[in-house]
Parts: structure tokens; sequence; C-alpha cells
């Protein structure tokens, strides 16, 4: 079984706790979701801080327009510092996303780390060189774009 880890950081021109409050709220992951894959939450979460064991369910669009549901759980908090989110329910046999918020002198460096295995053994790691790397790259690359307008756009902080 073939565990595989993508990674990446972003610096965030933010104060650690507006970075906190912007990420752990489930309704902003929309925002920062590449339109065309058709994210849609289904759980309400407005007004609701993350706690572990917080089931969250989605539909998205991940390849070729097909909705899948997913779930996933925050089974880890350390507030302000860090969460992570693991898939119950959807594509992936192994999806276990961690958010880390490192705060600095002039903001906070952010990284992601996400371990995930896929099903159907050989054909699986075929799809994810062909296609599902490739994917997860250009979804975090969107949502560096959109992190870059919310916090680096000195002067003109939409969040």
């Amino acid at each position: 079984m073939n565990t595989f880890l993508y990674t990446t950081e972003q610096f965030l021109s933010a104060g650690i706790a507006n970075t906190w409050d912007f990420f752990s709220f489930a309704g902003n992951l929309s925002l920062i979701t590449p339109p065309g894959m058709g994210f849609q939450i289904l759980t309400p979460v407005e007004g609701v801080d993350i706690y572990e064991g917080m089931l969250i369910d989605y539909i998205v669009k991940p390849l070729f327009g097909i909705p899948l549901k997913w779930q996933t759980e925050i089974f880890k908090v350390d507030k302000p510092y860090m969460f992570t989110d693991r898939q119950l329910k959807g594509p992936y046999r192994l999806w276990e996303h961690t958010h880390l918020f490192i705060e600095k002198e002039n903001g906070v460096l952010m990284k992601d780390e996400i371990k995930y295995q896929l099903r159907f053994g050989f054909i699986g790691r075929l799809a994810h060189t062909l296609l599902v790397r490739k994917k997860i790259e250009s979804i975090f690359n969107y949502r560096k774009e959109v992190l870059n307008k919310f916090f680096n756009n000195h002067g003109n902080n939409n969040y």
C-alpha cells in the first residue's frame, strides 16, 4: 500500500488569531477551492468552532465533473496552532490533512501536510501519477493565489 505525502507552505501577513479564525471555519473552504470542483458543504457550520470529533459532509467533483460525497472528521485540534482532519467517507483509502500555523514576526507561516492512499492497487498508483498528484497540486496552487489576495494584499486585507 503506497502512502503519498504532499506538503506545501505559505507565509500569510496576518496575526495567528485571524489566521486561525479563517481556517478553522469550515465555511471558508469553499472560498479557497477551485470553482470547477463544485464544492458544497452539506453540514451546517455557521457559527460553529471546530472541535475534535466534528463531522463535516461535502459534495465535491474532483475529476471529470463526477459528484462524490465526502465526509471528514476533525480529529486533532490545538488552537490556534494546528488541526488535522481525516476522510471518513470519500474517494481515498486514506486522507489526513494537517494544518499548521507557526507565528512569525510579521505574520504566520502556514503549512499543509497531506498523507493519502488511493484505492485500486496498481490502477490507483497509475491514476496518482497521471491525474491525482497534479490535481492536488492545482488545488493548492489555486488556494495560494486566493490566500495571497485575502492576506498578503497589504493595505487591502479582505479578512
